[in-house]
């Protein structure tokens, strides 16, 4: 291997490094954050001792073999990732592209030292720019306590839309014991329907553009009639993160044939 493709690997290498290793100093730890570490390290690793590596690789027929299936294992996990990144693209409607539902419900995303994290900040705020335009519709927040907070999502939830938008605590609709998308939906049911919200209605699923797909799948097995799926952007810092870990989700629920 000549230097520029090393040069080109290592580098290549360092981006990925680069991109877990940040979020992971802001907190982050899930598989979006992991892999990037453990391809950037190996990947750093291989450009450094590359000439030790084909020495290893031309000792035995076996060393070829490994060292072929696992370029071609690479490279067929890579395009599934961009095959399944696809299917999550352009998944959702702008607050203002949406027909006039009965509820609006904000899916949990976490929350750190009692405030949302940017990517829950997100959906709150496309959220309350939705019921501003519908301000018939239910609003409802969801999510339990999260690892070492002593406050549930939904409570924080709701604080910030009192906060930052002037919504009435006692308008919102609050949740506060589920900790998976699953939970989120089926747990705000019966508050739904206690405020005489009809599941047959269209009601509006708020999440980040690349959790839509499936949460908008859960809500369909959870009785929803018609969800409509409200995108909320992705904070540009973890982006890159949350649509990998959003990956494993996916392949997870097919593997389980949740999906």
């Amino acid at each position: 291997m000549t230097f520029l493709p090393r040069a080109v690997m290592a580098v290549v290498a360092t981006v990925l490094l680069a991109l877990g290793v940040v979020p992971l100093v802001s907190g982050h730890f899930h598989l979006g954050v992991v892999v990037p570490v453990l391809l950037g390290a190996a990947g750093l690793l291989l450009a450094w001792r590359w000439l030790a590596v084909q020495r290893w690789r031309v000792a035995r027929p076996w060393h070829a073999t490994v060292w072929r299936l696992g370029w071609i294992g690479l490279a067929v996990w890579v395009v599934s990732v961009g095959w399944l990144w696809s299917l999550l693209a352009g998944v959702g409607l702008a607050p203002q592209a949406v027909p006039p539902v009965a509820a609006i419900v904000v899916l949990g995303s976490g929350t750190q030292d009692g405030q949302p994290r940017p990517a829950l900040a997100m959906r709150l705020d496309t959220a309350a720019e939705l019921a501003r335009l519908q301000p018939q519709a239910v609003v409802a927040v969801t999510g339990g306590v999260d690892f070492g907070e002593t406050e549930s999502e939904g409570i924080v939830m709701a604080r910030y839309l009192a906060a930052q938008h002037g919504m009435p605590l006692t308008a919102l609709v609050i949740e506060e014991v589920s900790t998976s998308t699953e939970l989120n939906l089926a747990l705000t049911k019966p508050l739904l329907q206690a405020r005489g919200v009809d599941l047959s209605q269209p009601i509006a699923i708020v999440s980040s553009d690349f959790h839509l797909r499936r949460a908008l799948r859960i809500a369909h097995r959870q009785g929803f009639a018609q969800p409509l799926g409200v995108a909320a952007p992705t904070p540009p810092l973890t982006r890159f993160n949350v649509w990998l870990r959003e990956y494993f989700a996916m392949a997870s629920s097919w593997a389980l044939a949740e999906w």
